[in-house]
C-alpha cells in the first residue's frame, strides 16, 4: 500500500510537502486547485514504467495512454525550462524486502520502502530531460544513482559499491526514471541487488489502477471474445467485460467468516440495489457463436427486465467504479478521478459505502478526487459509527490562489468530526441559509404591507 507521495515543481505544485495515502485517501477542493495533478504524478509513473522504450526518462503520455501531460515544459511548476521535478513515493510492502550483498550478508531487511527521483534539463543531449537523482530505499538504508560530469555514479546509505578492476567507466543514464541500467552488475561486484529493487518497483506501478471522470455511454450489446482485460479501461469500457472475465474464471469475493462468497456479478447486482439504483442487474448471453452479450436490468421487483441504457445514466456511470472495486486484483491501488459524477445524492453517499466496504474485504487502496459533500459525510458518518477506523482515511483540502498552491490535511478524530474545517469547504451554506430568511421576511412584510 502506498503510504507517502511528495512532489516538487509539478505542475501548480512548487512542493506539496508530505502526503501521507491511507487505504482510503479523498482529495478535494475548487477546480483548478491542483488535486488532479497529485494523481498525475502516480499515473505518469505507471504510463512510464509500461512504455516500451527503457531511454525515456518519463512517458508524459499521448491519446493512447491514462493521461497525456503534454512535454516537461507543460509539467514543470510554472512552466519553468531550468525547473527539477521531484517526485517521492513510500509503500508499505506485503512481506519483509531483504537486501543482501554479493557475499549473502544481509545489508537491510524491512517492509517499508520508498523511492525517489529528480529529473531535469538535459540541454548536452538530444533527449530534453535527465535524471539528476533517483534512489530506492528500503528501510533505512538508500541506494540510487546520481550525475556527474562524467555520467552516473552509484551511491548508498552506509554502504560501498565496489568496483570491478577493468570497468573504470562511467555508468550510463537510469532506465526510465526509476531502473539501474545492466552495466550496474558488470561495472560492480556487489550491486547484483539493485536489479530486484527496480523490478519490484515497477510491479508496484503496474498494480496502480485508474477510472476517469468521463465514463463510456452504455451499449444495448457488448462484444467479448473470452479476453480478460487487466481492468476496467480508462473510460470505464471494458466493465463488461471484466464481469465476464471473472464469471468464466470462477472469481469470488470473501464476505467475512460465516458469509457466502459473492461473484463480482453478484457483488455489483447487490451494492446497485443497496444504493437504490436498481433491483435486479445480470449479464445475459445472446449469442455464444457471436459473443454478443446485454446488460439487463430491473427497477423493481414487478418491473420488466430491460437493457442498460433504459433506466438512465446513473447505473452506467457507477457501475465501472463497482466492477473496479471488486475486479482488480488484491494489492492494487485504485485512483477515482470524480466517481459522483451524474449520480443522486443518495447514491453518492452509497458511493463511500462501497469503497469502505472494497478496503475491508479486498486488500485495496482507493484514492479518490471528489467533490462530493455527500461522499464525504457518509465517511465521517462511517467513522462515527465505527464502521470504518479514521486511522483508514486520509482528507485533503487543496487550495489555489496568486499562482500558489497549497495542500492541509483535515483533522478527522474517532467521532467523525472535522476539526479544521476550511472555509466555504462547499460554499457559504449558512451565509446562504440566512439571505433566504432575510429575503422570505422581506417579501411577507411587502406582502403585508401592500394588503394594508
Amino acid at each position: 500500500m502506498l503510504t507517502r507521495l511528495r512532489l516538487r515543481n509539478f505542475k501548480s505544485w512548487s512542493d506539496t510537502g508530505d502526503i501521507a495515502l491511507r487505504p482510503i485517501t479523498a482529495f478535494f477542493g475548487a477546480n483548478s486547485s491542483g488535486k488532479t495533478s497529485l494523481l498525475q504524478s502516480l499515473l505518469l509513473l505507471r504510463q512510464t514504467s509500461e512504455s516500451s522504450d527503457r531511454a525515456q526518462v518519463l512517458h508524459f503520455g499521448d491519446r493512447r495512454t491514462l493521461v497525456d501531460l503534454g512535454d516537461f515544459g507543460n509539467v514543470a511548476h510554472g512552466h519553468e525550462p531550468s525547473a527539477h521535478i521531484g517526485i517521492e513515493l513510500d509503500w508499505e510492502a506485503d512481506r519483509p524486502v531483504v537486501v543482501r550483498d554479493w557475499e549473502n550478508t544481509e545489508i537491510a531487511n524491512s517492509r517499508s520502502l520508498g523511492y525517489v527521483v529528480t529529473v531535469g534539463p538535459n540541454e548536452t543531449r538530444s533527449r530534453k530531460m535527465a535524471v539528476e537523482e533517483m534512489s530506492h530505499r528500503v528501510g533505512a538504508h538508500r541506494f540510487g544513482m546520481r550525475r556527474n560530469s562524467k555520467g552516473y555514479e552509484l551511491f548508498g546509505t552506509d554502504y560501498r559499491f565496489v568496483r570491478r578492476r577493468q570497468r573504470p567507466w562511467a555508468l550510463p543514464s537510469p532506465n526510465r526514471c526509476y531502473g539501474f541500467p545492466d552495466e550496474v552488475n558488470a561495472y560492480y561486484q556487489n550491486a547484483g541487488f539493485l536489479a530486484d529493487r527496480s523490478h519490484d518497483f515497477g510491479e508496484l506501478l503496474g498494480r496502480i489502477q485508474y477510472l476517469g471522470p468521463l465514463r463510456a455511454l452504455p451499449e444495448r450489446r457488448y462484444f467479448w471474445t473470452g479476453a480478460a482485460p487487466p481492468d476496467v479501461g480508462r473510460e470505464g469500457e471494458l466493465a463488461v467485460a471484466a464481469i465476464l472475465a471473472a464469471r468464466r474464471r470462477g472469481h469470488l469475493i470473501a464476505r467475512g467468516k460465516g458469509r457466502r462468497r459473492r461473484s463480482v456479478e453478484e457483488h455489483v447486482a447487490a451494492w446497485l440495489r443497496d444504493v437504490g439504483l436498481v433491483h435486479d442487474f445480470s449479464v445475459v448471453t445472446l449469442s455464444e457463436i457471436a459473443h454478443l452479450y446485454q446488460v439487463v436490468v430491473k427497477k423493481t421487483a414487478a418491473s420488466t427486465p430491460v437493457p442498460l441504457p433504459d433506466v438512465g445514466f446513473g447505473v452506467s456511470q457507477i457501475l465501472p467504479v463497482l466492477v473496479l472495486c471488486f475486479y482488480a486484483p488484491e494489492g492494487s491501488t485504485i485512483i477515482l478521478e470524480q466517481p459522483e459524477i451524474h449520480l443522486h445524492p443518495a447514491v453518492q453517499s452509497g458511493l463511500a459505502d462501497v469503497l469502505i466496504d472494497a478496503v475491508a474485504h479486498r486488500r485495496i487502496q482507493i484514492l479518490v478526487e471528489s467533490h462530493s459533500e455527500y461522499f464525504l459525510r457518509r465517511l465521517q458518518l462511517r467513522v462515527a459509527d465505527e464502521t470504518l477506523d479514521s486511522d483508514q482515511v486520509g482528507l485533503w483540502f487543496c487550495r489555489s490562489s496568486r499562482n500558489k498552491t497549497a495542500i492541509k490535511a483535515l483533522n478527522l478524530d474517532p467521532y467523525g468530526s472535522i476539526a479544521n474545517w476550511p472555509n466555504d469547504f462547499f460554499g457559504d451554506q449558512f451565509g446562504e441559509a440566512a439571505e433566504l430568511m432575510k429575503l422570505r421576511v422581506r417579501r411577507r412584510a411587502a406582502t403585508c404591507d401592500g394588503r394594508s
